[in-house]
């Protein structure tokens, strides 16, 4: 999850990693006997590439932080964190559990109740923007890291993660002496306030699509508003927040400000739901996990929560659309971007069967230029599926679609099996309808199915016919066409013409099983960690 635009759009050493594969994070699962039939690759070994080098050299912190410093989790637990390039351990993770979340509220509540919420505003933006700039010199760094944990393209990581992660601190940083409270206009004989208070101890669950960046969509407003939180990286991809953190100390942010507690959903994300000194609840996920959260506020302190769940989303290109390669690019793009594994993705296909049979060769075209490969070389554009569990759950979707009766006319398999790591090629579905479990289960991989229709409001119909409500994209050379798709559309994002999700002052989330009550980004994002207080003066 992300600004994702069509556009291109950041001590001590790693442990050596062992050429023999260890055992699987207790999150995945055995190999489906439904996978379709795995497509070997043959490639003769490229040169090191520069990212690869600096890999082997990277300080990569593993223990949790709480209260300014590193510490190991209570029990002494660990757990492998792997490459999904090679499926090789990186490191091992401190395995925290409730006595570690209880410490790390504590501290929090300390560092809320001392110099963080009370400092003025000048000075939280001058710490907010050093801690900016900070990240940006470490950018390589921790663009390298996030590759490797995460799977991901180093052209993206480094060119569009880091470079948006900075801007969204400094974004939240620069509005922090600029938002302001009211007067309302009562009686002259009273003075009626409306002031906006931090709400204290923020909790934030995070993904694995995106570490970095969606650490900085919570961080920035939780931050500018005077709160201080305890983040839950995704078990997959814990590195690069707790880099954060040690940076955000450096930067002079308060001991305590920010604490990073690493561990398995059940062991630190349930405690956190569940803690009664936690203020609101920050998540970004999958909506079964999402509506957990919900269960934990209503069984505990009503804390509020945040979510930003899943996405279905529609690409609908109308019959009058222009510009068919350009088209074709934004549609490739949409589905491939970090491997299809976004949230914003627009991984349906709507075209108006007018223009279907002209579309869909480009689409392909544009598709056999997303190359599969090693996410540290610059040229590769898709990297590895996140764990075996994931890639298992894609491979599934793409069987049911044979089964069901879609036609394959690209890909469809699982690659370079000779990496050891976990990829999928990029998949195109045609003659998909739109009951089939392809068009309506969020797959999360480089899956697109196509759905044809004949009538303007049939389009806009089949791209309402999904739980969710995220995002959508509409092509139209039409301006009134335009308007009533985007507003008969029920999603959070619309863009027209191109695929984008706004920039970091466009507030970003969903509508239905895609989320609510919270938006990512843009000056809306600090209301929901505020309260509001009306203070109500008689002058007699």
């Amino acid at each position: 999850m992300s600004a994702k635009k069509a556009t291109t759009k950041g001590k001590t050493a790693p442990k050596k990693t062992s050429a023999k594969k260890p055992a699987a994070k207790k999150s995945t699962t055995k190999a489906s006997s439904k996978r379709p039939a795995a497509r070997a690759t043959k490639a003769a070994p490229a040169p090191e590439s520069a990212a690869a080098k600096l890999a082997r050299s990277l300080h990569l912190p593993t223990e949790a932080f709480i209260g300014g410093r590193p510490v190991p989790s209570a029990s002494g637990k660990t757990f492998a964190t792997l490459n999904p390039a090679t499926g090789e351990e990186i490191a091992q993770i401190a395995a925290c559990g409730a006595e570690d979340v209880d410490r790390a509220v504590a501290a929090a509540r300390t560092a809320f109740h001392g110099p963080w919420s009370r400092m003025s505003p000048a000075e939280r933006k001058r710490l907010m923007l050093r801690f900016a700039t900070l990240i940006e010199s470490h950018a390589t760094e921790l663009a390298t890291v996030e590759t490797i944990e995460g799977g991901k393209p180093i052209e993206d990581t480094g060119n569009i993660d880091l470079v948006e992660t900075i801007d969204v601190i400094r974004f939240h940083a620069e509005a922090v002496d600029k938002v302001n409270d009211q007067l309302t206009p009562s009686d002259p004989g009273v003075v009626s306030m409306v002031v906006r208070e931090p709400i204290g101890v923020v909790g934030c669950v995070l993904p694995w699509n995106f570490p970095l960046l969606m650490a900085a969509w919570k961080l920035g407003p939780i931050l500018a508003t005077g709160n201080t939180c305890v983040l839950k990286p995704a078990e997959q991809t814990s590195i690069t927040t707790l880099r954060l953190a040690e940076l955000a100390v450096e930067a002079g942010i308060p001991d305590g400000v920010i604490n990073v507690v690493t561990g398995f959903g059940p062991d630190v994300g349930e405690p956190l739901g569940r803690h009664p000194d936690v203020d609101a609840l920050a998540f970004t996920g999958s909506t079964e996990t999402g509506r957990r959260f919900l269960h934990y506020s209503a069984e505990s302190n009503l804390k509020r929560v945040l979510l930003e769940c899943g996405g279905k989303n529609p690409f609908v290109v109308m019959h009058d659309a222009d510009d068919l390669d350009a088209i074709a690019e934004h549609a490739a793009t949409s589905i491939y971007w970090n491997g299809g594994q976004n949230c914003s993705s627009n991984s349906r296909l709507i075209v108006h069967n007018a223009i279907k049979d002209d579309l869909l060769p480009l689409v392909l075209e544009k598709s056999r230029e997303w190359v599969v490969g090693d996410p540290l070389d610059p040229n590769t554009k898709i990297g590895a599926m996140i764990e075996p569990a994931h890639l298992d759950k894609v491979l599934d979707n793409i069987n049911s679609g044979h089964v069901e009766g879609a036609d394959c006319v690209l890909g469809g398999h699982q690659t370079r099996l000779e990496s050891g790591g976990w990829f999928v090629e990029p998949t195109v579905f045609d003659n998909v309808t739109p009951g089939m479990r392809l068009a309506q289960e969020e797959i999360f991989g480089p899956v697109l199915s196509v759905i044809g229709f004949d009538q303007p409001e049939e389009g806009i119909r089949i791209a309402n016919d999904t739980p969710y409500g995220l995002a959508a994209s509409v092509f139209t050379s039409d301006l009134r066409t335009a308007h009533i798709a985007a507003r008969a559309i029920r999603a959070g994002t619309i863009s027209v013409n191109t695929y984008a999700e706004g920039d970091v002052a466009t507030p970003f989330g969903g509508f239905g099983l895609s989320g609510f009550a919270g938006r990512d980004k843009s000056l809306h994002a600090h209301d929901q960690y505020t309260e509001l207080k009306t203070i109500w003066i008689d002058l007699g």
